[in-house]
């Protein structure tokens, strides 16, 4: 059957011109007949680039391998000597720690008490969020029901959610408002509070990543590195907080009792550095 193709170059006619296949995009083989001569028509498709994995992107963020060997060897002493001290011991930390990883389990969250979580809203125990009148007046505002069914939300979210699968993705989301999981007012800074208690092995009691004290001007001053500012970057504020704190464990090493004294060494020696 002949087809509406380019005629037969050794032919000089399409009456023998038939679809041998379809390939990708418009492209097709066809072929003459009568001569047998083969050929292409139309344009294949575009071949995308698949996108980087989360990994792949993490990889071009600093590296404890990036620090100036000179910082890096101030950045030990110092270290040295802070540990040295002995730490003065903080009674009420652990019970309070013990208290809201049961508050925030998936067990314990669904009936977890109104004022058990507008009080960690406005708790400076094991760390200290700031400010925090918007969360307040938000909550003030809602009601103690409905705020503390939308804070178990964020928390919930947060912690098990699954869309999107990466933690940093989701933490950007509730900070963002780009999800109904989020409650005004609890934003960075009370989000991070959460994983240093569920995780208290893997998150700093550094709340902030950028600030007077945030994580990017430690990483600054103490080691030199510069970690990208929020408002240059394309990488989101999720992966920013949680790769930062990775950057920061990795570069502290082993010693300290608990993540609350390694931050402790950080806010003492970033003005010794």
């Amino acid at each position: 059957m002949a087809i509406d193709l380019l005629e037969c170059a050794r032919c000089q006619t399409d009456e023998h011109v038939e679809l041998v296949s379809r390939l990708t995009g418009t492209q097709k083989k066809v072929k003459c007949t009568n001569c047998g001569d083969e050929w292409l028509r139309g344009e294949a498709a575009r071949q995308m680039k698949p996108l980087p994995t989360l990994e792949e992107i993490k990889k071009q963020f600093p590296k404890p391998g990036d620090v100036d060997p000179v910082k890096l060897a101030r950045a030990n002493e110092l270290k040295a000597e802070f540990l040295r001290r002995e730490p003065e011991p903080v009674p009420n930390v652990d019970p309070y720690w013990r208290k809201y990883q049961q508050v925030f389990s998936a067990e314990g969250l669904p009936k977890a008490n109104p004022q058990d979580l507008k009080d960690f809203g406005n708790s400076n125990v094991g760390a200290n969020p700031g400010n925090m009148s918007v969360f307040n007046e938000a909550w003030n505002e809602m009601g103690a029901q409905a705020a503390a069914a939308q804070v178990r939300r964020t928390i919930d979210y947060l912690l098990r959610g699954t869309s999107p699968s990466a933690l940093e993705d989701r933490l950007t989301a509730l900070i963002n408002d780009a999800t109904p999981n989020a409650m005004k007012g609890f934003k960075e800074s009370l989000l991070t509070k959460v994983l240093c208690i569920v995780y208290p092995n893997e998150y700093l009691t550094i709340l902030m990543y950028t600030g007077l004290a945030g994580k990017r001007e430690i990483a600054r001053s103490l080691w030199g590195l510069e970690l990208p500012a929020p408002e240059t970057t394309t990488w989101t504020k999720g992966r920013l907080i949680l790769w930062s704190n990775d950057l920061l464990r990795a570069l502290l090493g082993d010693g300290f009792r608990h993540q609350q004294h390694a931050a402790e060494f950080l806010w003492w020696a970033k003005d010794k550095a």
